[in-house]
C-alpha cells in the first residue's frame, strides 16, 4: 500500500480555478476554502460560517439524516420535521392498516398527543467533522505489510471513535474516508430516537404519478410527510416515552413563501447515498450489466406483487413499501442504462482513461504509483464477473423469498436464545425475537409470497449456469421431478413459517418440551428448525451466497487498490480543479440556481409546474393519477390564500441545477438566505447516469414547492395549526 496524500495540495490548487458551478458534493468544512467566494458571486448572501460551524449555530444544526437512507429539516423550535412523503412511507406504512389507512386516508394530528410513536424511526444531527488524514498516515507508515496497516488502520479508527464518544455526550463517532481512501475524516453525530408521525397527504397527493412519473419532470408530486422529534426532559435523546417532550431545536429554518424565478441562487444541504464519478469504462459495463440482470427479475416480480395488491386492500397496505423500494430502484436503472447510451458515457470515460495512461506515462515518479492502477481495476472487474453474476441473481430472486429469509433469522435467533449466557441477555435476546415476528408477519401475505417463490425460483433455474444452481434443485428434481410448482405447494403446506400463528404454536410446544429436557443434545434437537423446508431452501442459497464471498473478495481488495491510486493520479493529474469526493452518506452542500432546459429539439422544460397541470393528469380509471374531490373543488374555487403564486396559480414543483442524488431526497431546497423554499425529491430522467457523470445542460433536482407544501397542510389538511410553530416569510 503506498502512501498517497494529496488532500493540503488539492486544497492549495483547488483555489485557482473552481469547478462547473453547479456540479459537486462538497464537504462542509471545505466551504470556505473552496466553494463560498463562487456561491457569493452566484448570489448567495450567507457566509460559510452560516453554513456550517461547530462553535455557533448554523444552517446544518437543522438538517438531518432521517431514518438512514434520505434527509429532513427541523422547521420550527419544537423539532417539527419535514421530508419527503417516499422517506416517511415505510413508518406511515407500518402505522397503517385496513381500519386506518394512513398511505390511502392520509393522516394529521391535531394536538400533540394524536401524534404516533414511529416506532423504529430515528433521526441523525451532524455535530462536527476533523480531518484526521495526517494522523492517520502516519500511522499507516509504520505498516510494512498490507495486513499491518489494515490492522493500524482498525486501531486507529477504533481509538478516535472512542475519544471522540468520550468527549461528547450521547454522540457516536464514525472514521469515514473520502477520495478513494486518500483521505479521512472524524465525523460526530447524535442520533434521536423518539419520533413522532405528525402528518402526511394522502398518496394520491404525495405519490401522485407513482410509477409513471417516477424520475419524470414535468412533475406534480406533493411529496412531504411530517414529524416531530421527542427527547428527554433534558433535551438529550432518549428511548420512547408518553413522558418525553418535543426536542428543543438548536435551529430551524425559516420558511419563504416568496415566489421562485427563473435564475434564483438555490442550494441544497443533506445526506446524498453513494456516487461513483470516478467510474472507469469497465466499471460501467459491469454496471449495465448489472442493472439490466436487475431490471429482468424486478420486473416479473413487480408485476406478480402489484397484481395481488390491487386485488386485496390489506395486501396493498402490507406490500406498499416493499413495491416501492423496488420499483424505485429498478427505473433509476432502466433510465440509466438508457442515458449511458444516449450520452456516450462509456467512450467518454474510455477517453478519460486514455488521457490517464498518458499523462502517467510521461514521467517514472508516477509510473511508479499510478502505472498499475487500470490494470488492477480491469483485471479485477473480468476476474470477479461470474460470482458476481451469480451473486446478483441470489439477491434478485431466491434470496428475495419471504418465507425462507424469515426462516433463515428466526431459526438463527432460536438458536442464539439456547445459547444466552444469562438472564439479562435470555431477556435482550427474546425482546429482539419477538419484535422480529411481529413486524415480518404484519406485512406478510403468504399467497402472495408464494406466487413470488415459484417465479424467483423458476428464474433462477432458467438464468443460472446448471453447475452453478443452488442445492435446492437437486431436491426439487429427486423428490418432485423437477416441477418447481409442485415444490412450492409442498413448502408451503407443511413449512410452520407460513403464518405466525403456526409458526408461534410449533416454537411454543418446543419450548414447552424444552422444559421436561435437561441434556444439551437434547436440546438443541428440540428447538432445531434443520428439517424445515423453508429453512433448508434459506441455507440452501445461503451457502452458495458464503462460497461465493471468499472469491469476490480477493478481486474487490485487488479492486480497492487499483480505484484508489487511479482516484489519487486523477486528482493530481486534474491539479488546479476544485474536485468532490464521491457521496458516501456523509452530509454535503450542492448549489446552483433554479432553471428550465431543453432535453431534446424543439422541447422546453419550463422550471415550475403548478396546480393545473395535476388536474390536466387526472384519470379516475388509474389509481397513479387519482384526484383527491377536496383538492379538486379548492382548485375550481381557486382558494389558494396566500400560497398562490402573482400570476394567481398554485405552485406544485420546480427544477434547480444543483447535483444530489439517493440520499438526498427529503433535503431542504434553500434560497440565498438559507431560507426553506422545497423538498428536494428526484432527479430528472434525462441525466439518470448521473451518480456516474454530471450533465450541466440535462441536470435538474426535481422539488416539491413549499408552498405546494403548506397549501396541502392548510386548506387540504385543515391542520394549519402547525404552520403557526414555523417562521413563515413572506
Amino acid at each position: 500500500m503506498k502512501k498517497i496524500n494529496l488532500l493540503v495540495a488539492m486544497l492549495m490548487l483547488a483555489l485557482a480555478m473552481p469547478a462547473t458551478a453547479d456540479e459537486g458534493m462538497w464537504l462542509l468544512p471545505l466551504l470556505e476554502k473552496l466553494n463560498i467566494k463562487t456561491m457569493q458571486s452566484m448570489g448567495c448572501e450567507l457566509s460559510a460560517d452560516q453554513i456550517y460551524s461547530i462553535n455557533k449555530t448554523s444552517l446544518k444544526d437543522a438538517v438531518v439524516q432521517f431514518g438512514g437512507g434520505c434527509t429532513g429539516e427541523v422547521v420550527s423550535k419544537e423539532g417539527l420535521l419535514l421530508t419527503n412523503h417516499h422517506c416517511g412511507y415505510s413508518a406511515i406504512q407500518k402505522l397503517s392498516s385496513v381500519e386506518h389507512d394512513y398511505l390511502a386516508n392520509g393522516f394529521w394530528a391535531m394536538s400533540r398527543s394524536e401524534e404516533l410513536p414511529a416506532e423504529g424511526l430515528s433521526v441523525t444531527f451532524l455535530q462536527s467533522f476533523t480531518d484526521v488524514t495526517k494522523q492517520i498516515d502516519k500511522a499507516l507508515a509504520k505498516g510494512k505489510t498490507d495486513e499491518e496497516k489494515a490492522q493500524i488502520l482498525r486501531k486507529l479508527q477504533d481509538e478516535l471513535k472512542a475519544k471522540a464518544e468520550k468527549e461528547n455526550k450521547n454522540c457516536r463517532a464514525v472514521v469515514s474516508s473520502f477520495y478513494g481512501g486518500n483521505t479521512y475524516y472524524l465525523i460526530v453525530y447524535k442520533t434521536y430516537n423518539d419520533v413522532r408521525f405528525v402528518g402526511a397527504p394522502p398518496s394520491s397527493i404525495g405519490k401522485f404519478g407513482a410509477d409513471t412519473d417516477n424520475w419524470m419532470w414535468p412533475r406534480h408530486t406533493c411529496d412531504f410527510s411530517m414529524f416531530r422529534i421527542y427527547a428527554g426532559k433534558d433535551n438529550e435523546p432518549a428511548a420512547y416515552s408518553p413522558d418525553n417532550v418535543p426536542y428543543k431545536s438548536k435551529n430551524a429554518l425559516e420558511v419563504s413563501i416568496k415566489d421562485i424565478k427563473d435564475g434564483d441562487f438555490s442550494m441544497i444541504m443533506g445526506y446524498p447515498g453513494t456516487t461513483n464519478r470516478f467510474m472507469t469504462s469497465s466499471e460501467l459495463v459491469e454496471t449495465r450489466e448489472n442493472n439490466e440482470l436487475s431490471i429482468y427479475c424486478r420486473t416479473i416480480r413487480q408485476e406478480l406483487m402489484m397484481k395481488e395488491m390491487l386485488a386485496d386492500p390489506k395486501v396493498k397496505i402490507q406490500y406498499a413499501s416493499k413495491y416501492t423500494s423496488s420499483s424505485n430502484a429498478w427505473k433509476k436503472w432502466i433510465g440509466m442504462n438508457e442515458t449511458f447510451e444516449k450520452l456516450n458515457v462509456q467512450a467518454r470515460r474510455a477517453a478519460d482513461e486514455k488521457a490517464f495512461t498518458e499523462w502517467v506515462s510521461k514521467n517514472n515518479a508516477r509510473v511508479e504509483k499510478y502505472g498499475d492502477a487500470l490494470e488492477k481495476i480491469n483485471g479485477a472487474i473480468a476476474g470477479r464477473k461470474d460470482a458476481s453474476t451469480l451473486n446478483r441473481y441470489i439477491s434478485e430472486t431466491v434470496s428475495r423469498i419471504e418465507i425462507s429469509s424469515v426462516a433463515g433469522r428466526l431459526a438463527s435467533s432460536v438458536e442464539q436464545l439456547l445459547k444466552a449466557k444469562d438472564d439479562k441477555e435470555r431477556k435482550a435476546l427474546t425482546a429482539r425475537f419477538n419484535a422480529t415476528v411481529e413486524s415480518f408477519y404484519k406485512d406478510y401475505s403468504a399467497p402472495t409470497d408464494k406466487i413470488i417463490t415459484a417465479a424467483m425460483l423458476k428464474i433462477f433455474r432458467d438464468k443460472v449456469a446448471k453447475n452453478d444452481l443452488i442445492d435446492i434443485y437437486q431436491l426439487i428434481d429427486s423428490k418432485f421431478g423437477g416441477d418447481i410448482d409442485a415444490y412450492v405447494e409442498n413448502l408451503f403446506a407443511t413449512s410452520v413459517f407460513v403464518s405466525k400463528e403456526k409458526f408461534m404454536n410449533d416454537y411454543q410446544a418446543k419450548m414447552a418440551a424444552l422444559k421436561q429436557e435437561g441434556k444439551d443434545e437434547s436440546k438443541k434437537v428440540i428447538l432445531s428448525y434443520d428439517n424445515d423446508p423453508a429453512v433448508i431452501l434459506s441455507k440452501s442459497y445461503s451457502k452458495k451466497a458464503a462460497s461465493l464471498r471468499g472469491e469476490l473478495n480477493k478481486y474487490n481488495k485487488q479492486f480497492a487498490e487499483g480505484k484508489k491510486a487511479y482516484i489519487a493520479g486523477t486528482l493530481e493529474m486534474r491539479k488546479g480543479e476544485a474536485i468532490y469526493p464521491d457521496a458516501n452518506s456523509t452530509m454535503r452542500l450542492t448549489y446552483g440556481k433554479i432553471a428550465s432546459y431543453s432535453p431534446k429539439d424543439a422541447v422546453v422544460y419550463d422550471y415550475y409546474t403548478t396546480l393545473d397541470g395535476v388536474m390536466e393528469k387526472e384519470d379516475p380509471n388509474n389509481w397513479e393519477f387519482v384526484v383527491p374531490e377536496k383538492l379538486k373543488a379548492l382548485h375550481a374555487a381557486k382558494d389558494y390564500g396566500r400560497y398562490a403564486r402573482p400570476d394567481g396559480k398554485m405552485p406544485a414543483c420546480f427544477i434547480m441545477t444543483g447535483d444530489i442524488t439517493g440520499g438526498n431526497s427529503g433535503s431542504p431546497v434553500l434560497d440565498s438566505k438559507g431560507r426553506l423554499t422545497g423538498l428536494a425529491f428526484d432527479g430528472n430522467w434525462e441525466a439518470m447516469s448521473g451518480d456516474i457523470i454530471f450533465e450541466p445542460d440535462l441536470q435538474r433536482c426535481i422539488c416539491v414547492d413549499i408552498r405546494y407544501v403548506l397549501f396541502i397542510v392548510d386548506k387540504f389538511g385543515g391542520a394549519g395549526y402547525l404552520l403557526d410553530e414555523m417562521t413563515i416569510v413572506e
